[in-house]
């Protein structure tokens, strides 16, 4: 029977073909009777976008090797391309058939090198589980599709033992135990340094494993390409970044119907529910190594969105559009500008590396870079219901890091303050940056600083201080700051604070309480508090109680406010302090200015010359 179901820009196949595998409305085998020697046919596609079948000989059932009560079955397989490929990374999800019926997926591999194909088969009774979750607005699935469910008084999941059920091999060696199979992680548009980046944040999730490949699309956003049918056996892939440049996973569809997909038999972020773009994929090769086997791989069309990130499974819902935040990031300078549009999934895990490795790459593709270049970030962070919060970094050049990654990691620092925040409910709407590259060395070192007035003063004084600046190879100046003393000052020692922005956010982040900012409103007033970083402070240490209140900070408190707010201390964003601190001046650094001095003066009472 010829049946096509059209979803979109998918189509979902739901006949029987010489030239792919069995449809998901077969119906399932059960694990129960799964038995040692028992043949079946797995399908994947090794190149192109057609699934090819491999011979798939039952070992036995390893119980409890996913957890308690989550079974693994063993299989070796056969034919000309699984016994040269060996396990390959982007084959999990193939989906394994036995007598007909649909078993599992491939989906866990044993070590590395190993000399025979064997893999681990995800039951799919378990894969169901993630299927019945409820789609989004829709009740709890109960129904079975085709003969999946189990006559009545069969055993259930775990239940029954098979009749020869295989065991790992002993001795303990960690490289000869089961491990999901590695899903070949497409970043496409990245240069070396930005993949090593996130490969050293990825380490030991599964995603720091990337191969070769690219988008079909041309686009970036998956709304054109050829057009790819969809069944058990097709490669699918998970977009994280998508638009000029773009990160996606991949691996195989197990079980396709015509509202949803199972995939990977495994998880990939372990995320549980998500909001992720799910495309269609072509398999360009599949490269074989008995270090690490895996699938090339080109992402097509969206055909939908991915909603669960499960032990068992992914699930994919046909046609519906995935939650991703924009991001837009312009490079100015001397030469021709650089503008790149990508969407970045929202997840708390991931984005803060997605952003970070996507800044990075941006900033490396400019000509301008030398290893005096220097790059200054402006832009902001789009809260919905919030007033933008304003981003602005520098990256300068150092001994210890490139400067595009620090420029990158300073955007990062600023993005994790808001996006992490616990009480953060409206989504993060989008991200504007503009980058200037600015071609000279920015360092600003604070050599010396001095009083050009008098260190002895009486309250309403005008103060002039002298800071002393050298810039990266260039002759030293003097930058003068004067500002007024309070008239309301008493006799007796005070302290004056010269200094950078990083030594002044530092001494008033260090007076708030230690906890995280308690709530959204705390999180972006301390980034609308943070200093300019190209500009010197003078900042008076007054001998006054001085609070910070979710974030923000109140200076010269009367004794009367002090002692109410002195009871409330024990709230999570309220701290209360014997100094206030209050910047009275400010000057252009030339740079990025590091460094901090303190000085003194002796305050007399009687009045004093203005």
């Amino acid at each position: 029977m010829q049946h096509a179901l059209m979803y979109g820009a998918v189509k979902v196949e739901a006949q029987r073909t010489e030239s792919g595998p069995p449809p998901s409305s077969v119906g399932v085998f059960p694990l129960a009777e799964v038995k040692r020697g028992m043949k079946g046919t797995a399908w994947t596609v090794f190149e192109g976008t057609v699934p090819e079948p491999m011979e798939v000989e039952i070992l036995g059932v390893l119980r409890g090797a996913r957890g308690p009560g989550r079974d693994l079955i063993l299989a070796r397989l056969h034919g000309t391309k699984p016994e040269y490929t060996g396990v390959v990374a982007g084959m999990s999800g193939s989906p394994v058939y036995v007598e007909g019926k649909l078993l599992g997926a491939l989906s866990y591999r044993i070590g590395q090198f190993s000399k025979e194909p064997i893999a681990g088969i995800t039951p799919m009774e378990q894969m169901l589980e993630v299927r019945d979750l409820p789609l989004q607005g829709e009740p709890l699935m109960t129904a079975g599709v085709g003969e999946t469910s189990p006559p009545a008084g069969a055993p259930r999941v775990g239940q029954a033992e098979s009749a020869a059920a295989a065991s790992l091999p002993s001795g303990g060696d960690p490289g000869m135990t089961f491990a999901a199979m590695e899903t070949p992680l497409l970043m496409s548009g990245f240069a070396p340094e930005a993949i090593k980046v996130w490969q050293e944040r990825m380490a030991g999730t599964g995603l720091e494993m990337v191969s070769a490949g690219g988008a079909m699309t041309g686009g970036g956003a998956g709304e054109a390409g050829p057009e790819i049918p969809m069944m058990p056996g097709s490669a699918v892939s998970l977009q994280m970044v998508r638009g000029d440049l773009e990160i996606a996973a991949t691996c195989t569809v197990t079980y396709v119907d015509p509202k949803q997909l199972l995939a990977c038999g495994h998880p990939v972020l372990q995320a549980g529910s998500v909001s992720l773009p799910m495309t269609s994929a072509e398999v360009v090769a599949t490269l074989p190594s008995p270090l690490n086997a895996f699938k090339i791989v080109n992402t097509g069309r969206t055909i939908g969105a991915f909603t669960e990130d499960r032990d068992a499974a992914i699930r994919g819902e046909l046609g519906a559009k995935a939650r991703m935040i924009p991001v837009s990031l312009e490079v100015v300078g001397a030469g021709k500008p650089v503008m790149r549009k990508v969407e970045m999934l929202d997840l708390p895990s991931m984005t803060p590396s997605a952003l970070l490795v996507s800044v990075y790459q941006t900033l490396l593709e400019t000509n301008e870079s030398t290893a005096k270049t220097s790059y200054h970030v402006t832009g902001e962070i789009a809260v919905r219901g919030q007033r933008p919060v304003p981003i602005n970094a520098w990256g300068t050049p150092s001994d210890t890091m490139a400067t595009q990654l620090a420029a990158a990691l300073a955007v990062g620092e600023s993005f994790n303050r808001l996006y992490t925040s616990a009480t953060r409910m409206e989504p993060v709407e989008r991200v504007q940056l503009r980058v200037e590259v600015i071609p000279e060395d920015r360092r600003v070192e604070l050599e010396s600083v001095r009083l050009i007035s008098s260190s002895v003063v009486h309250a309403g004084d005008r103060v002039e201080v002298e800071a002393t600046v050298h810039a990266w190879k260039q002759a030293v100046r003097n930058i003068r700051l004067s500002f007024d003393l309070p008239a309301r000052l008493e006799p007796g020692s005070l302290r004056l604070l010269v200094g950078s922005a990083v030594s002044l956010d530092r001494t008033l982040e260090g007076a708030r309480p230690a906890t995280r900012p308690a709530n959204l409103a705390a999180a972006t007033a301390r980034l609308r508090g943070l200093h300019a970083a190209d500009k010197v402070y003078v900042s008076v240490l007054l001998p006054e109680s001085q609070a910070s209140l979710e974030g923000s900070t109140l200076d010269s408190l009367p004794l009367s406010m002090a002692n109410t707010m002195e009871s409330q201390r024990s709230g999570a964003e309220v701290g209360l302090h014997g100094e206030s601190l209050v910047v009275a001046a400010e000057a252009d650094a030339g740079g990025v200015l590091s460094g901090q001095q303190i000085l003194t003066l002796r305050v007399e009472g009687g009045g004093g010359l203005h």
